[in-house]
């Protein structure tokens, strides 16, 4: 039997084909669908027999910091969809690694943390918003990171990326109150996976323990599936519990 493989770059959904009102997935948009995680997901959705439209940087040209591509790339798709799944995100950009010391600080590094883990998902959550149903369960969730919470901070450093992934869960937060007044079923939030073992991961695996990416996705699928409105908003790693801001 062939493995189900993702259908990158497609230009949308049958206009006849919505999003059920009972809670189960049917159709699902994956934003970096050729990653470590955004391709377990993919593969786990197909799996449950999610029809699954996936765009990356690598396949397609997509680049989620820059607003033009978002814009064409999202533009070109139909909908509508009843998961947006943003897995775009890196630890370490352009070379630069995460800070130790407050003397590592660099303004250009700092900016690229902020275009790829905070710019990149809210640009998609902002030209994703006619791609939702306005009725039916819908769920937006964006990859983020446990070191991104304030409340949850004891060891410091990182700087670039605990800021960057702070202001996301600022953006998911905000977003979702704003979501809630133009659809009432959707629901918006931040995820926590945990440390997978992924390309983005590969130099700190010895420090944490580390799950393989299709068990990640399926850690991450069972949090969506039991989301409920109520929990539009928040924060949650991969076992449902809601993590500190």
């Amino acid at each position: 039997m062939k493995t189900p493989k993702l259908r990158f770059g497609a230009i949308g959904l049958d206009p006849g084909c919505n999003p059920s009102s009972s809670g189960v997935m049917e159709n699902a948009l994956i934003i970096g669908a050729s990653g470590g995680i955004g391709s377990a997901l993919g593969a786990a959705l197909i799996a449950r027999g999610v029809r699954v439209t996936g765009l990356s940087r690598r396949r397609d040209g997509l680049d989620v910091t820059n607003e033009a591509s978002v814009a064409d790339a999202l533009g070109r798709l139909a909908g509508p969809f009843d998961l947006i799944f943003v897995a775009t995100g890196a630890l370490a950009v352009k070379g630069a690694t995460p800070e130790k010391t407050l003397k590592s600080l660099d303004a250009n590094a700092m900016m690229d943390q902020f275009a790829v883990n905070c710019i990149g998902p809210s640009l998609v959550l902002k030209h994703s918003l006619r791609l939702m149903p306005r009725k039916g369960r819908a769920v937006f969730a964006a990859l983020s990171a446990r070191v991104g919470s304030i409340g949850d901070n004891a060891k410091g450093g990182w700087y670039s990326y605990r800021t960057a992934k702070a202001a996301l869960n600022q953006m998911i937060h905000t977003g979702a109150i704003e979501l809630a007044r133009t659809h009432r079923d959707a629901i918006c939030v931040a995820l926590h996976p945990g440390t997978v073992r992924t390309p983005f991961t590969e130099n700190y695996l010895d420090r944490y323990p580390a799950v393989p990416a299709p068990e990640a996705a399926e850690n991450l699928l069972s949090v969506i599936e039991g989301l409920t409105t109520a929990q539009s908003g928040q924060f949650f790693d991969w076992q449902g519990k809601p993590v500190a801001w």
